[in-house]
């Protein structure tokens, strides 16, 4: 296990020179914003941006990881999920690691966090480490990010070139958290619609949907499709016949609402192209992944079967995708603040 994580830690390297690509990613250009900008951009990030200040931040970052993922393999798939729900809500600014307080209405309270997202102590015992290394320094925004690279690295995903340098808010939005993360019944219309609010394409969406490959689902995100899919008390007609038998097991009419089954239940902690290919055979989990192929679109249905073919090229995009939703309205320079303790404003 040593000798691996020094062959993680060299393919997660912090200092690349700006002239490195991906090995996932041959000829894209990762500037100072990462080739790609969402909302607000990624102006101010760039990947050496504690290259003085604390160089070992992704070592101990990788460390941490993958020692929590030896502990619970699921935690990888919990790091990434904890890196959309931070971005989707007021920009990758950390702002769903706050806690209530008299000021602070938090978004772990929302109806897509409650009981559901995971990590926190991951992150808590990441930013311990790096006070002691660097006090003051690393931001609980980049944190995130990190660890959701590392997290896709250690599972056998691609590597990106990480821009960094986002504060930390000193605000979060407990309403923003409840509209804006895409619900598990989402139509396609509706999925597109919320990648679009944050200055996502049809080719960011099926992409990071992508990130199904690793993890579960509560059975309440998927109940729906077994029983009662458009309020006919009807299963849903786009799901696998046995894969539908098979769900029904796990996820009773009544009860059971905290049972979890795999997103991919072919290879649930490799990250790798499976949950394109299931989602062909009507083995896709949840409605918001069938969608992309049975919903019509033209241009995510093209998508998850060339994901499907070829799992160089969705690991090219997931990077890609990674990057330009990691960039998603950063507080930089003065704005916001570098946290002591994730959980609370300073």
């Amino acid at each position: 296990m040593v000798a691996l994580f020094e062959i993680v830690l060299a393919l997660v390297a912090f200092a690349f020179p700006l002239s490195t690509l991906s090995a996932a990613n041959p000829g894209l250009g990762f500037g100072w914003g990462g080739g790609s900008s969402g909302s607000g951009g990624g102006h101010g990030l760039f990947p050496e941006y504690y290259l003085y200040t604390c160089p070992q931040v992704n070592g101990i970052v990788v460390s941490v990881v993958e020692q929590a993922i030896e502990r619970e393999p699921r935690m990888a798939a919990s790091l990434l999920r904890l890196h959309f729900h931070d971005c989707f809500v007021q920009g990758c600014d950390a702002s769903v690691l706050l806690d209530d307080s008299e000021s602070i209405a938090s978004e772990k309270r929302s109806l897509p966090n409650a009981n559901s997202l995971r990590g926190f102590e991951v992150i808590d015992e990441i930013k311990a480490k790096l006070e002691e290394a660097c006090p003051g320094i690393v931001s609980c925004a980049d944190i995130v990010a990190l660890a959701a690279r590392g997290s896709t690295v250690l599972s056998g995903g691609p590597n990106w070139e990480l821009p960094l340098g986002r504060r930390d808010s000193r605000t979060a939005s407990l309403t923003g958290s409840n509209n804006n993360i895409p619900p598990p019944n989402s139509t396609i219309q509706n999925l597109v619609m919320l990648f679009q609010r944050q200055g996502l394409n049809e080719a960011d969406l099926v992409a990071l949907s992508g990130g199904h490959t690793i993890g579960v689902a509560r059975c309440s995100s998927f109940k729906q499709r077994l029983y009662n899919q458009n309020g006919n008390s009807q299963p849903d007609a786009t799901l696998e016949r046995n894969y539908y038998q098979d769900l029904k097991s796990v996820c009773p009419r009544s009860g059971g609402d905290n049972n979890i089954s795999p997103l991919d239940f072919a290879s649930p902690i490799k990250f790798d192209n499976t949950y394109f290919k299931l989602i062909l055979w009507g083995k896709g989990l949840l409605t918001s992944d069938e969608v992309l192929l049975t919903g019509k679109v033209t241009n995510t249905m093209k998508l998850v079967k060339a994901y499907a073919e070829n799992e160089s090229l969705f690991f090219q995009q997931f990077a890609r995708s990674m990057i330009k939703m990691g960039n998603i309205s950063p507080l930089i320079g003065f704005n916001g603040e570098v946290r002591k303790n994730c959980r609370q404003v300073n």
